[in-house]
């Protein structure tokens, strides 16, 4: 991200353009980005109060305070600043208030944190904040959506069990992706779009509608890598915004600076809602960029005659800064915590919400961390084998009710968490086996548990042989490589259903 944001810059020097087929490109990345966040939305998720209130009292106290705050800068002589308004430093406020749902998305999915705790919450406040934006769209422009909105939605929503059918026909290859391309485009962003509606907004109702199929999961993999290439377009359009000149950028990075203070209000609002200081910090630290909606909210004011036009590369700068110091720092975000971690604690509650009280592994002896498909298929060769003494974790709550469901003794918590394993009383775990599918996280559990002192034995997969050596540097004795042991596991039921016709024990 941070390299395609310096090549847009870096552009400018040739006076390159970006042009509608760059702008088309990067509305398309943004557009199947939020798609791929529907899939994995739950609407409930959105009413709680750990994200409905902390989304609605952040975007309330940025714009006073930001707007406030802009006033007093203007005051002092701050250039750009000193011409806005009450109006218009409050319109910078709200514009400031907005988190990147692109880099937030990106961060969570690159870690594989969609389903965390603080995944979950960081995408729904993005999501309430969505909502925002639409209303604010719609009532900047001067008139409500088209009467014909609540068709589109309700045909969109109705119509579901035929895109279900459609689903289920369109098999596992190419034709996934055109039925996932088609309803981003055309049902969601163009739908939307259409009768006033935000178009982003479109893409991800397509994608909430689509949530609920078995396959859901699949639809979003066969867009991965389109949704890769066309952000492309989306961070070189944020360098290509416009000409910095220095007063311009100053008072970009000016703006910029007041992110920091946006993630400690968000850090604030939820351990004050009952969440532990690490789900508060690693959610506030996915939200604390600004958002490519201020370039919209700008552009919108610059159009109308609110702000001048260099506001728009003011606003580019924003941006652009608040990605360059947010990547790194998501990036290091679990040795942060660590360093940080007892003075962080001091501003926990008491009181914990349900998904964040203690974890009781019971009287297990073998614990499972990372209940996919590989962790089920561990854990019924396991129980079938040791009976009850084997235990599944998985940090997502809805896949974990599933699995209890299934009849699997599956609880909810974070392998990566520090702190859910100083709660758990492992030390009568023999052993610890790591099937999450995120290499890096496999990594990160495995050097939590040897820090702690656990002695048992610890196991775990990978995809590539350098990671394996990973595995057994960081204490792994049992690592094995998937993809071949894979392959000897389909050898051996081959020959175990042949009944020994096919497959013979050389000599």
């Amino acid at each position: 991200m941070l390299g395609f944001l310096g090549a847009g810059f870096a552009l400018q020097v040739f006076e390159v353009k970006g042009g509608d087929v760059l702008a088309e490109a990067a509305d398309l990345g943004v557009w199947l980005l939020l798609f791929a966040i529907g899939l994995k939305l739950k609407l409930r998720q959105l009413v709680r109060p750990e994200v409905l209130v902390t989304a609605t009292a952040h975007l309330s106290f940025m714009v006073v305070v930001g707007g406030g705050a802009l006033l007093g800068l203007g005051a002092v002589g701050v250039p750009y600043l000193a011409d806005l308004d009450t109006r218009t430093a409050l319109l910078v406020g709200f514009a400031l208030s907005f988190s990147s749902t692109v880099l937030a998305v990106k961060v969570l999915d690159e870690r594989g944190e969609m389903g965390a705790l603080h995944g979950q919450v960081a995408i729904g406040i993005l999501v309430i904040q969505d909502i925002a934006a639409v209303l604010f769209l719609a009532f900047s422009k001067g008139a409500l959506p088209s009467p014909w909105a609540l068709l589109v939605v309700g045909a969109l929503v109705l119509g579901r069990p035929l895109l279900f059918k459609l689903m289920d026909r369109a098999g596992h290859g190419e034709l996934v992706m055109l039925l996932g391309l088609t309803l981003t485009v055309g049902a969601g962003a163009a739908g939307f779009e259409a009768v006033g509606l935000k178009a982003d907004l479109g893409a991800l109702v397509a994608g909430v509608v689509m949530s609920g199929h078995p396959r859901a999961e699949e639809l979003g993999k066969s867009l991965l890598n389109l949704k890769d290439l066309f952000l492309i377009g989306f961070f070189l359009q944020i360098g290509l915004a416009g000409t910095p000149t220095i007063a311009l950028v100053s008072v970009g990075l000016l703006l910029a600076a007041l992110a920091p203070f946006k993630g400690l209000l968000f850090f604030a609002l939820l351990t004050r809602l009952k969440l532990r200081a690490r789900t508060a910090f690693f959610a506030s630290l996915s939200l604390g960029s600004t958002s490519e909606f201020g370039l919209l909210v700008t552009a919108l004011a610059v159009r109308e005659g609110w702000l001048p036009n260099e506001w728009v590369v003011v606003a580019a700068v924003t941006v652009a800064a608040t990605f360059v110091g947010a990547s790194p720092l998501n990036s290091a975000a679990p040795t942060l915590y660590r360093r940080l971690r007892a003075r962080l604690s001091r501003f926990e509650r008491k009181e914990r919400l349900a998904a964040e009280q203690p974890i009781h592994v019971g009287d297990a002896d073998i614990l499972i961390c990372g209940m996919g498909m590989v962790g089920i298929g561990a854990f019924d060769a396991l129980r079938q084998r040791f009976g009850q003494r084997v235990t599944g974790i998985d940090r997502d709550a809805e896949a974990v009710a599933q699995q209890v469901e299934a009849g699997r003794d599956v609880v909810v918590g974070d392998a990566t968490d520090l702190d859910f394993w100083e709660r758990a009383d492992v030390s009568n775990v023999s052993l610890i086996m790591l099937s999450i599918p995120n290499h890096a996280e496999n990594l990160l559990a495995a050097e939590r548990l040897r820090s702690l002192g656990y002695r048992g034995v610890l196991a775990g997969t990978a995809l590539y042989d350098d990671e394996l050596d990973e595995l057994r540097a960081a204490g792994v004795k049992a690592a094995f490589n998937f993809f071949a042991e894979a392959g000897k596991g389909f050898a051996e039921h081959v020959c175990a259903a042949a009944e020994g016709k096919l497959c013979r024990t050389a000599d």
